[in-house]
């Protein structure tokens, strides 16, 4: 069973800096492409950061130069760190297996003064 938990999401000021986990089940994870995806009101989805099972990177252009996907895969975890966080950055940030489509519920990231 595939269960992907994300937390870290909090409430920070504009130039902060986050870092979210993703807690993925089972011992699935390294053999899998992961991504984040952030979800704001009232627009899509997108795609923040994705890494295949052995590392590539790709990154949204909203935030190259900031944000730094990463995995663990002893620990079976998806991180994101985020750097020089700005107000539209403030999404419902949500943790993706490509693979069966699998996602978690989400951990809520605002950035506001």
């Amino acid at each position: 069973q595939v269960q992907l938990v994300e937390s870290g999401g909090d409430l920070v000021q504009p130039g902060g800096s986050l870092r979210l986990t993703c807690a993925a089940s089972g011992s699935w994870f390294y053999a899998y492409s992961m991504g984040w995806y952030r979800q704001a009101p009232g627009l899509q989805r997108e795609l923040v950061a994705s890494v295949t099972d052995n590392g590539l990177t790709n990154y949204a252009d909203s935030v190259k130069g900031r944000f730094t996907i990463s995995r663990d895969n002893a620990k079976n975890t998806l991180y994101l760190q985020m750097e020089n966080l700005k107000p539209e950055d403030t999404a419902l940030y949500y943790c993706h297996r490509p693979a069966g489509h699998y996602r978690g519920p989400g951990t809520q990231v605002t950035v506001s003064s």
